[in-house]
């Protein structure tokens, strides 16, 4: 039974801006903590105690960027250790056996970090710096671990793949939210795939993969290489030793996680055999021999329920022949799909491991008309010891996808106690503290996928759902709507308008902004489109025939936007366009556009 006591003023994580109360949220939130209501002010100086252990280096240089002020002579003490550490000896109790897991306890004259390993201790820290935002320091003590052995990331999506600095940024994120996993795999790096898999990264290129390897190290996140060989692999001996030489080279570069992808592919590449007889080579002649490398992560061609003929045999063969370390990745009942128990009944006893979950969510690259901006939920909360991992495959809007994977970190770090509205919250604050009500706005209405081949879909403008339907409802009915009902749709296109104005204008997280300004334009002509359409009904309802017909025709003008920054805006992606509220809101709109226009009729 975990041990979670909580005093009711620390609830939350604190936005940047004005103080209310002091509140608390961890994200992650910890497996097991007990909080005291009285804090301490946060120690100006400190004396560091640590043994001499290389392995914490880049916990104590994250601490000592957090918290500044070490002096030898402080009275306050912050203590910070690894399992078998003399200096953390008599906390040995405390800690957690569990990989990357860690303790941490604040009173009045110390901090303490005892971690069972370097990941765990970096851990801890990252814990402590969310507790520094706050105004005081809560005396507390957590006792903290993963769910999920390998969390994180998996840039797997087609199309534009991220920027380099998308990707630092997102290295950054991962170590602050305790994701440990990120697999550089972009369906359209030609270095990656067909046609220059075999060759080396060019000078700059490598350059970049250099400095996102160090950026990795330094938030103790694994940078996995993906390699995607299998649309013009021959199986023999050049082919195979032009893997091990590109991956050589990715070594130098530093990198010490690998992957092979044989997923989307077709011909010779798909044989099972031959892949589990290419990867044992790698991972006895390679990662083996290397001796400081992750465990080697296979993607295979049947990579989901849907598109598996286990009668065939592939997924038996590789279950049988491949070896025990190799990790297969598996994205559950089709391509895009929750995850839940009897995912894992299915595909384990066939791969003859536990599976490596790339969900493919928050990605986008087969619906690039729509944001992904909603809560992450759906997965089941009992799959702790079903899977080896958990990686998101995300929207080719770096910034943007961090909403969702926010989430995703929260998931699999602690999944009994994951709330994902509370989460989704605090994600936005997150991403941009100081105008999180508009972005709050926006991000409700840009949640649902719409119609797709694999019918996965979003709840999604759920905040004004229901008053939109009871005044549909009445004006088809001929009646005259409810007043607060009317008022509260139209406060939300007012909110809707001005949540446009203030994002596209912020000169917070511009890389954002960027990212989805298309949509903000749209989102502003929906906005304006659904004022006018309730002012023509408005003055329909109070007889203003003149006034109804202007309104009219001003409604017309905002629905012919709409069209047409359909048609402007986001027209290089394979899906153009720019959708915001398809599932809800626009249908609504439109629907009561069609009321007001039948009524023009009759009054003119």
């Amino acid at each position: 039974m975990k041990k979670n006591i909580l005093s009711a003023v620390m609830l939350g994580l604190l936005c940047i801006g004005p103080l209310q109360a002091q509140e608390l949220f961890l994200n992650p939130m910890p497996q097991e903590y007990a909080i005291n209501q009285d804090g301490i002010d946060i120690p100006a100086q400190y004396r560091m105690l640590a043994d001499d252990n290389d392995a914490l280096s880049p916990a104590i240089g994250l601490l000592e960027r957090v918290m500044p002020g070490e002096n030898e002579e402080a009275s306050f003490r912050v203590c910070i250790g690894i399992k078998g550490d003399k200096n953390i000896k008599k906390y040995a109790r405390h800690i957690p056996a569990k990989a990357e897991g860690y303790y941490l306890k604040i009173d009045k004259e110390s901090i303490t970090i005892a971690a069972n390993d370097a990941r765990g201790a970096y851990y801890g820290v990252q814990t402590l710096a969310q507790l520094l935002a706050l105004p005081q320091l809560p005396l507390i003590e957590i006792t903290d671990y993963p769910d999920i052995p390998y969390r994180g990331v998996v840039e797997g999506f087609y199309g534009t793949p991220w920027s380099h600095e998308a990707r630092l940024s997102q290295l950054d994120f991962y170590g602050r939210n305790k994701m440990n996993t990120y697999i550089y795999g972009p369906k359209d790096d030609p270095y990656h795939r067909t046609p220059h898999w075999r060759k080396p990264y060019p000078e700059k290129e490598a350059a970049q993969l250099r400095e996102l390897v160090e950026k990795a190290k330094e938030n103790n996140v694994i940078f996995y290489w993906a390699i995607h060989p299998g649309q013009d692999i021959k199986w023999n001996e050049e082919d195979r030793q032009n893997l091990l030489d590109k991956f050589e080279s990715m070594y130098q570069l530093g990198v010490r996680g690998f992957a092979v992808f044989f997923d989307d592919i077709s011909g010779e590449g798909t044989q099972a055999d031959k892949q589990a007889e290419l990867l044992n080579y790698l991972d006895d002649y390679f990662v083996k021999v290397k001796g400081d490398v992750a465990p080697l992560i296979l993607c295979p061609t049947e990579y989901n329920k849907a598109w598996s003929n286990v009668a065939g045999g592939y997924l038996t063969t590789l279950g049988n022949k491949l070896n025990a370390g190799i990790q297969i990745m598996w994205t559950g009942d089709d391509v895009v799909a929750s995850i839940d128990h009897p995912t894992f009944e299915f595909i384990n006893p066939l791969i003859k491991r536990k599976a490596y979950i790339w969900w493919n969510y928050p990605v986008s690259d087969f619906v690039q008309d729509h944001l992904l901006m909603g809560a992450v939920y759906g997965n089941a909360t009992d799959i702790q010891d079903d899977a080896i991992a958990f990686v998101s495959n995300p929207m080719e809007h770096a910034e943007a996808s961090k909403i969702a994977l926010y989430g995703i970190a929260a998931y699999t770090w602690n999944m009994d106690d994951y709330d994902p509205q509370q989460v989704w919250e605090k994600a936005i604050c997150d991403l941009m503290p100081a105008h999180a009500p508009y972005l709050r706005t926006f991000a409700i209405h840009n949640a649902d996928l719409g119609p797709n081949r694999y019918n996965f879909r979003r709840d999604e403008s759920e905040n004004i759902r229901p008053a939109l339907e009871v005044l549909l409802q009445s004006y088809k009915e001929g009646k005259m709507p409810d007043e607060k009902t009317f008022r509260q749709v139209e406060k939300e296109c007012h909110d809707i308008c001005t949540a446009s104005d203030r994002l596209l204008t912020a000169d917070e997280n511009p890389m954002l902004i960027n990212e989805i300004a298309p949509w903000l334009i749209r989102f502003k002509v929906l906005g304006m489109f659904g004022k006018e359409v309730l002012n023509v009904l408005q003055k329909q309802d109070l007889g203003q025939t003149k006034e109804a017909g202007e309104a009219y025709l001003q409604a017309q003008a905002w629905h012919s936007y709409l069209q047409w920054t359909d048609k402007l805006l986001n027209q290089q992606a394979q899906q153009p366009g720019a959708e915001c509220g398809s599932k809800v809101l626009l249908p609504a709109l439109e629907a009561l556009f069609e009321v007001a226009a039948s009524r023009q009729e009759k009054i003119e």
